[in-house]
Parts: C-alpha cells; structure tokens; sequence
C-alpha cells in the first residue's frame, strides 16, 4: 500500500500507522535521505528474514540499520573517541559506519567480524519513524541484490516491483545514489568501503 506522506513534515497518524506495522513484525519501504530504504524491526528475527527474501538476498551478507543519535549508536557498536570525533561531525547524514558490534545487536545483523553498520538519517521521515517506534529499524537499499540497476528511487515503482511489502511511505522522489560507507577499526582508523552521496574529502 502507498501511503503518501509530507516529506518536511511527517502527519504523526500516518507515522503511526508506519510503525504499527514494523511493530506487528511487518516491512515497509521509506525514505532514508539517499535511497528508499527496506525497513523492518532489527530485534524481529522473521522480519528481518522477510527484508532477506523480497531482496533475494543471502543471509551472510548483514543489513545495516538506523539509528535515532549518536548516543544509541553507543548502545549497539563500539565507538573509538577518534571515531566519535569523526561520527559527531557527520550525523545526521548520508553516512553508513561500520564499527564493532556490541551484545545488543542480533547475530542475523552482525558480519562475521562482528560489526555492524549503522547510520543517524536526516530525512524527517526516517527521523519520525525513530523516534515513534523507539528502537533501531533495518535500513537496506529498496532493490533486489541481483538487481545491477540503481536503486529504484520512485515509490510508485517500488510499489509495483515489490509487492510483497505492507506499506510504502511515500515521500515523493528519492536520491538514486546511496549512502557513503565508512568503517573504523578498534583504534578509530578509517577506511572507505563505498563512495556514496556523503563527501569524504575532510574525512580522511
């Protein structure tokens, strides 16, 4: 179901009837500030196996997900101070950071390194969903992963690909690039994993 929603200003109802939804263990697909994303609830083992088939993806390829600030971010990774320099400068934003899981992360979103990869979103949508539903939510680019295309970045076209969803916040067009990839080891050095639409020139 498409459900059109203000992009700058989110109608709380239809927020609300987003996240009854990734409460009743459903996926939706909403914008993240880059691509539309896939979302489901991160602690919902059979959600987040649903998000794995309606992208035909394989299992030990973990999702990233979302995170409302940088203070839950220290709830489910590791956070070295010179990475925290770094993060505190580039959220909320176009940035996905790959660090060191802690315990609170289920094993299904965790590499086998175990890190994981989380982002703060800009998009007031993606914000609103946080903040109403309280907890993390998968965030994984609306596309099939056998799929080379861009990610579809039209919500009536994900509509129609992916029928399978339970609902479509529609917040108009979307960016077609998604988010840069910055992974920090245990002593806060950092590599670029993907060059997406966050800059990285003053990163490094």
């Amino acid at each position: 179901m498409l459900l059109p929603v203000n992009p700058q200003h989110p109608e709380p109802r239809k927020i609300r009837q987003a996240v009854d939804i990734l409460e009743r263990g459903g996926v939706i697909a909403y914008p993240t500030g880059t691509v539309y994303g896939f979302g489901a609830d991160l602690f919902n083992k059979r959600a987040v196996e649903r998000v794995y088939q309606i992208k035909g993806a394989k299992t030990d390829k973990p999702f990233s997900f979302l995170c409302a600030d940088l203070s839950e971010i220290a709830r489910y990774a590791r956070v070295p101070d010179a990475a925290y320099r770094i993060m505190r400068r580039l959220v909320p934003g176009p940035y996905t950071f790959v660090l060191e899981a802690t315990k609170e992360v289920p094993k299904l979103c965790m590499s086998k390194r175990k890190t994981v990869g989380i982002r703060v979103p800009e998009h007031p949508v993606a914000q609103a969903l946080l903040e109403v539903f309280g907890r993390p939510i998968i965030s994984t680019s609306a596309k099939r992963d056998d799929d080379d295309a861009w990610t579809l970045s039209d919500p009536e076209d994900i509509g129609a690909k992916f029928k399978q969803l339970d609902l479509i916040l529609d917040a108009g067009m979307a960016h077609e690039v998604p988010s840069t990839v910055i992974a920090f080891d245990e002593n806060g050095e950092v590599e670029i994993l993907r060059q997406g639409a966050g800059p990285v020139d003053d990163i490094l």
